[in-house]
């Protein structure tokens, strides 16, 4: 029987399931949100809630700590000096978890883990192309771009002609 037996194992030894860990909580306060499977997003997110708390705690033992177990320290001052403070009022659930489906390659289940106070970017807008003749608004032409049209336009013309005179 498995009684108090919590470790979930993800069918690694200890030195490399301690690195997994490490590396998504690193990857999860540098990117605030990251893609895994849903068994690595369920332990990850026990241990970046353990981090938030050494975090909270301020103190330089508890700094210490925190970059014994996730080797990294940039992420730990990122932890330290932004994520932390932002959950001061908070007493735990510090992340999130959102099942994405099954992967397509080996139908493992996905998710996403980010942080509960993350808020995504909307996607940037392509930029629209206009017409050649055009101006974009608000952007005047400059000289060089007016010669490139003008020297541009004839080859246009003639190419069209050669096409439709093959036709």
């Amino acid at each position: 029987m498995r009684h108090r037996k919590r470790t979930i194992k993800l069918g690694r030894t200890s030195a490399h399931r301690d690195a997994l860990l490490a590396s998504l909580v690193c990857n999860l306060i540098t990117y605030k949100r990251i893609q895994t499977t849903l068994p690595k997003a369920k332990v990850a997110r026990s241990f970046a809630e353990k981090m938030v708390t050494l975090g909270k705690k301020g103190t330089l033992d508890a700094r210490r700590r925190a970059i014994s177990k996730l080797h990294r320290e940039d992420s730990v001052k990122s932890l330290f000096e932004s994520i932390a403070p932002s959950f001061k009022d908070r007493a735990g659930g510090y992340t999130r978890i959102m099942r994405l489906g099954r992967r397509a390659s080996d139908s493992s289940e996905m998710a996403i883990l980010e942080w509960v106070n993350y808020i995504p970017q909307p996607p940037k807008q392509k930029k629209k192309k206009t017409p050649a003749g055009e101006k974009v608004a608000g952007k005047p032409e400059t000289t060089k771009e007016a010669e490139k049209k003008e020297k541009a336009a004839p080859a246009k013309k003639a190419k069209a002609e050669k096409t439709e005179k093959a036709k």
